[in-house]
């Protein structure tokens, strides 16, 4: 949920301090980062596994990048699939709770009403001003239901929208991930292809892994390497399982 803030409700000295909020360190939409890091890191991953692993099964740079490329398609309508259809379960789980939490507060409200009140009490309100929260926000059932699946449940709304933009921003995100590691060969012989793909996509995610510390929270530099070595340990599970099974090379 946005909140907008009303400037003529702040004293002339706040408004640097608006400024400073809005622009200079605004809140980040974590959704829409997950979505990115999630389809963006798995593209690339899995894509730089299957290239690895046919590069050192075939030696062919023609059979490497039609794997490649249609792993990248087939894992970017795929991840776009399950994002899409997890946030459709999260909305029906959601809906769910919401739903019981108005019988709830329908069938036994006193109950429902101490639940509200010790939420509040844990957060250090008492006394009169806990009774003023308590009675303003069971006053309207919509708040006070609102207020228990936030509180007790820990859960937020969402949306068939919302769920059709997390699948489009992970199914983005998967193309451009899953096609770093395929740049080389489209220009390289297939040797140091192999090694350039391994290098940019090892810059990729530690650059991917400091941004993301950098805007949330964490050492950079140790998520970057830690992103970084993940990734590329992964990645050389596929090459390993083409040297395993490589093909004979024909006579």
């Amino acid at each position: 949920m946005t909140i907008e803030i009303s400037e003529q409700h702040l004293e002339d000295h706040d408004h640097e301090q608006l400024k400073y909020h809005v622009h200079l360190d605004p809140h980040r939409h974590k959704p829409t980062l997950a979505d990115v890091i999630l389809g963006g890191q798995d593209g690339l991953v899995n894509v730089l596994g299957i290239v690895l692993g046919v590069a050192a099964a075939t030696r062919d740079a023609q059979i490497v990048f039609v794997a490649g490329m249609a792993a990248t398609f087939a894992e970017s309508v795929s991840m776009a699939a399950v994002a899409y259809t997890s946030m459709l379960a999260e909305t029906a789980h959601y809906e769910s709770e919401r739903e019981r939490e108005y019988r709830h507060v329908h069938l036994v409200p006193a109950v429902e009403r101490e639940e509200i009140r010790e939420i509040y009490r844990q957060k250090g309100f008492e006394g009169e001003l806990l009774d003023q929260i308590v009675e303003k926000i069971t006053a309207d059932k919509d708040v006070w239901v609102g207020v228990m699946m936030a509180e007790e449940h820990q859960l937020t709304p969402t949306n068939r929208r919302d769920a059709l933009r997390s699948a489009l921003i992970v199914g983005i995100a998967a193309v451009v991930g899953s096609l770093i590691p395929l740049l080389p060969f489209m220009f390289l012989p297939i040797g140091m292809s192999l090694w350039i793909s391994l290098l940019i996509s090892a810059i990729v995610l530690f650059v991917v892994g400091f941004y993301k510390a950098r805007i949330t929270v964490g050492h950079p530099t140790k998520s970057g390497l830690e992103m970084a070595v993940i990734g590329i340990i992964s990645a050389l599970v596929g090459y390993v399982v083409g040297l395993v099974l490589k093909i004979p090379s024909t006579p």
